[in-house]
């Protein structure tokens, strides 16, 4: 799990700036380094309009030909595209938005006016904030073509809200709360989707907050971090069961994993540490500690709110949006119906440069949600070396019955594209 640490506040009667391919229609714009100056209220700087797509849910419009490009490095499909700017953390009365403000209420209850806020920041964010000022190393998996949303070879679709950490903290910035949505490539099943959220929270303490603790700086940020976020997950959850797992992430040291047992089991809640020095120093804070969390929206809503798959999330049906009502955290989800899956599978001879994420993402391209999950089902490799794969591609609409003139045509479809984009051979 990466967490993230990201961005703080606005001035809306200063000069404004926004990224080439990120508009704002609130009114604010967000100061990251490559923004360009321009006063939209007098034409200052006049700039041609970009040709904006039809995405306005959430207040974001992303122009499409700066994010799918003709690029050799552009791995971005239009259905990625699609879920840009959609913001579902930024909606009161969806799951995410409601889990959001519940974990923004304990922090108002517990540290009143500590804590800036952000859920806005934009996506799109460069090689260098996403893996380099974070401490990735360069030859970590995360940075491959095969995990992450490559817009060009210099940009990506942001992987983990910590790509705004180190600007937040050159900026000054010493308590925050980020949420946003974040991309990765990844598997198809009820608990993996390529666009989920995350939310993160940094505190940065002077030296005269553990001079006089009897502890050294990192032992006195560790437990002040904990202290925290048991009492987050005791907001959340209520009196449960928790412990305390040591883990490795490159940005913190010592890094931690909070588990709590609920319904039964030991669930992993989030990721935190003490953020790494060298990301301190780097930002000017060379006489300064700090602690760092990340947790995943989507995963405590489905614990939350008892919704079964992750595509709910992004449903328009008003039998799932009815459901949900602000500031009701933990009503559960009552499934308004359940069509049966249909099951295709498909075997081929896969060459050297064969990843199960690019099938995935080729089988999102045809099928989008209606594919609910893709299994490896059989892996033999012949007397010549020769190696095959079947997999199984369950289709199921959350909605709707599917006929199977459609699951048919979707197939066939499916099938095209596999051998001509992912250069196997059709078995």
């Amino acid at each position: 799990m990466a967490f993230s640490l990201a961005k703080s506040t606005f001035l809306s009667n200063s000069t404004l700036y926004f990224p080439k391919n990120c508009i704002r229609s609130f009114g604010f714009f967000l100061p990251f380094s490559t923004f360009v100056a321009v006063d939209r209220v007098n034409g200052n700087k006049k700039r041609q309009s970009v040709v904006v797509s039809a995405l306005e849910i959430g207040g974001v419009n992303i122009s499409k030909d700066e994010i799918v490009r003709d690029d050799p490095t552009n791995n971005i499909p239009d259905t990625i595209f699609a879920k840009l700017g959609m913001q579902l953390h930024r909606r009161n009365q969806h799951p995410l938005g409601i889990l959001k403000n519940a974990i923004y209420d304990y922090f108002d209850t517990n540290y009143p006016d500590k804590f800036d806020k952000f859920d806005d920041l934009c996506p799109i964010v460069s090689v260098k904030q996403n893996f380099d000022e974070v401490l990735v190393p360069a030859d970590h998996v995360s940075r491959s073509y095969n995990d992450t949303y490559y817009v060009d070879s210099q940009t990506v679709l942001r992987c983990h809200t910590s790509a705004h950490q180190a600007e937040l903290l050159r900026n000054g910035h010493t308590h925050f709360l980020v949420t946003g949505d974040v991309y990765r490539r990844d598997s198809i099943d009820s608990t993996h989707y390529p666009v989920f959220h995350q939310m993160e929270g940094v505190r940065v303490f002077a030296p005269n907050e553990w001079e006089g603790s009897g502890t050294d700086a990192t032992s006195h940020a560790a437990e002040d971090l904990k202290k925290c976020l048991e009492g987050l997950a005791r907001h959340l959850f209520g009196g449960v069961e928790m412990r305390w797992v040591d883990t490795y992430f490159p940005f913190t040291n010592p890094s931690f994993e909070l588990e709590i047992y609920f319904q039964d089991q030991w669930m992993e809640v989030l990721g935190c540490g003490v953020t790494e020095q060298e990301i301190l120093k780097r930002s000017g804070r060379t006489d300064n500690v700090a602690w760092a969390f990340g947790l995943g929206l989507e995963r405590l809503a489905m614990v939350l709110f008892d919704i079964p798959d992750i595509r709910l999330f992004w449903s328009t049906d008003e039998r799932f949006t009815s459901q949900f009502s602000s500031g009701r955290l933990g009503l559960k989800f009552k499934p308004f119906s359940k069509y049966p899956p249909c099951y295709k599978d498909m075997s081929f001879w896969i060459s050297d440069s064969f990843t199960e994420n690019n099938l995935c993402e080729v089988v999102r391209g045809i099928a989008g949600d209606l594919a609910e999950e893709v299994k490896l089902i059989d892996n033999f490799t012949n007397k010549k070396g020769m190696t095959s794969h079947c997999y199984r591609i369950a289709y199921r609409s959350m909605e709707r019955s599917l006929t199977d003139e459609e699951i048919n045509d979707l197939q066939w479809k499916l099938r095209e594209q596999v051998e001509n984009k992912l250069k196997v051979v059709l078995r």
